[in-house]
């Protein structure tokens, strides 16, 4: 299966009058064609930094890509100029973001919203954008659409906003889509309406998406292949049963132990919190959290390898 995107060694650092953040230190990742990617971790582990920098959304300054490729369709996006980046950025490219309130205009209809993509992409004129707008609050669920377009964003629920901001992201058939945590602060039943809209929209538009969360619940049910992140880094990528049934990292096994029900059958923490990006610990991100440490851990820090075919991990245990 052919590879849409293909993120290769990405370090994305933020500079501070505290020091330099290494938000994102290293990374590589890829989706395949119609394929769905995890990416689960902490916060504070560069999960939505390495979605902004796919997407060339990084504010700079502070930020900036210090390196690395990441290749859509046979392009290096980092390679491109700001306005070849705009061509590509909510047409072949799209985000839901985290926030539906904060990242939907709370000045103008949503109809409006929804409609912008298609006249800039697409050449739409004002009437067919909002018809446009109309049919896509229409697949996602919206109840009423015709009259929904003409309401602003504080006169909908979360569910109804998040709604909005799938059409947003859909209203141009993207062939990539980025879904960062897309069911936080949502309750529990609308979450699962809303994964399983993104995967029926998914097929309905042919898209891959790379879906961002904290939630391994959502990397189970949603996900075809699983990249766990911390400090930055990429410590374990594997298909979704291999990332389940036969974890490799510390950290993976730590995350599975704390899910009621999951691995061991008890409810298990993992000690401590993510260290500072500000100053990273020589060695091993994970050392501090780690019940399996060893001297080497604090020395140097070991490097992303292939222990099963297809299946990578970043862990001196296993060279």
């Amino acid at each position: 299966m052919s590879s849409l995107l293909e993120v290769k060694d990405l370090r994305t650092y933020f500079e501070t009058g505290n020091g330099t953040v290494r938000a994102v230190d290293g990374v590589s990742i890829s989706v395949n064609e119609g394929d769905t990617l995890g990416i689960v971790g902490e916060s504070g582990c560069g999960k939505t930094v390495l979605a902004l920098s796919i997407m060339r959304l990084v504010p700079t300054p502070p930020g900036r890509i210090v390196s690395g490729k990441i290749i859509f369709d046979g392009v290096d996006l980092v390679r491109l100029k700001e306005k070849e980046m705009r061509d590509i950025r909510g047409r072949d490219i799209s985000m839901i973001f985290q926030e539906p309130m904060t990242s939907l205009n709370p000045v103008f209809r949503v109809g409006d919203q929804i409609a912008e993509a298609p006249r800039r992409h697409l050449g739409f004129s004002r009437k067919d954008a909002m018809e446009k707008a109309v049919e896509m609050l229409g697949l996602v669920g919206m109840p009423s659409p015709g009259e929904r377009i003409r309401d602003y964003p504080h006169q909908m629920s979360g569910g109804m906003r998040q709604r909005v901001m799938i059409a947003m992201a859909l209203s141009c058939n993207p062939r990539l889509m980025l879904a960062d945590e897309p069911t936080t602060a949502l309750d529990v039943t609308i979450q699962a309406q809303i994964i399983e809209l993104i995967n029926e929209m998914k097929k309905k538009v042919g898209a891959s998406v790379i879906m961002i969360t904290h939630d391994l619940g959502i990397i189970a049910e949603a996900t075809q292949n699983a990249c766990v992140m911390y400090a930055g880094t990429v410590v374990e990528y594997c298909n979704v049963g291999d990332l389940f049934a036969k974890p490799l990292h510390p950290y993976t096994t730590g995350l599975l132990e704390s899910v009621p029900g999951g691995a061991g059958g008890r409810l298990k923490t993992i000690p401590g919190t993510v260290p500072s990006l500000y100053e990273l610990p020589t060695g091993c991100g994970f050392q501090d959290r780690c019940p399996e440490v060893m001297k080497i851990c604090r020395e140097k820090g070991p490097q992303l390898m292939e222990k099963f075919p297809g299946h990578m991990v970043r862990c001196w245990r296993y060279v």
